[in-house]
């Protein structure tokens, strides 16, 4: 793999991409052409980009291949992965085999025998609120490098200028209203993650899954559900 990509060049590679497609699916096309475009800069095995839903999950949005899907779907499906903490923690993270990994013990069960070793994953910013990541994989065990970091948290950094320019030209859709209604969540859900590790003195990925999973319980945005544990001290369950 080779990373070394100048940054001018990534971000006129993504910015030529924001303007070839100004349609009513705007978005999604971009979202496409920037997958497309991230396997050939950096000659990736793969990638993928998962991105907040309206209430502040963590959602699968497109990849580039079956074995992105797989790894974006076992991430989901488990709560734990790179592209998870990602996500939660607002900051790049890499591991040089997924499958083998401690850090994510029931990913790696999930992903037994599947074509993917090495996994990074990019978070994506929009309006300067972490909204989702961009996820990269190479088939082999392979540490990466701060050359292919660096290159990599560019390419996601000028990701998240494409979102903008696409929302402001797609204007609405559903993609652009999630996005809209993921940047409104995504403070609430911060202070209440913060607030359930303070309280129960536990982690930050462990608190956003906590959170997660008293908003599916209770049929409620994830938003909402922090806003009200902030308020009373106690989520959905503990007040039965």
């Amino acid at each position: 793999m080779s990373a070394r990509a100048d940054s001018e060049d990534l971000g006129a590679s993504l910015r030529r991409l924001a303007q070839q497609h100004q349609g009513a699916t705007v978005l999604e096309t971009s979202l496409r052409e920037l997958v497309d475009a991230c396997n050939g800069i950096f000659r990736l095995r793969g990638s993928g980009v998962m991105l907040a839903d309206e209430h502040g999950e963590l959602r699968y949005a497109l990849a580039s291949d079956r074995t992105s899907q797989l790894l974006e779907d076992a991430q989901l499906a488990t709560g734990e992965g790179p592209c998870v903490d990602t996500f939660v923690r607002a900051e790049l993270v890499s591991c040089s085999d997924v499958r083998n990994d401690p850090r994510w013990p029931a990913l790696g069960p999930r992903l037994a025998g599947q074509p993917v070793g090495a996994v990074l994953g990019v978070p994506i910013r929009f309006a300067s609120v972490t909204v989702g990541s961009l996820d990269v994989y190479q088939e082999q065990e392979h540490e990466w490098d701060d050359s292919e970091r660096n290159a990599l948290s560019r390419y996601g950094a000028v990701a998240g200028q494409l979102l903008v320019a696409a929302v402001s030209a797609e204007c609405s859709g559903v993609l652009a209203d999630q996005l809209t209604h993921a940047v409104q969540h995504r403070a609430p859900i911060e202070r209440g993650v913060g607030y359930l590790m303070a309280r129960d003195g536990i982690g930050q990925v462990e608190s956003f899954n906590r959170l997660r999973a008293a908003a599916r319980s209770s049929r409620r945005a994830m938003g909402d559900v922090a806003d009200a544990l902030l308020r009373t001290g106690r989520l959905p369950a503990e007040d039965r």
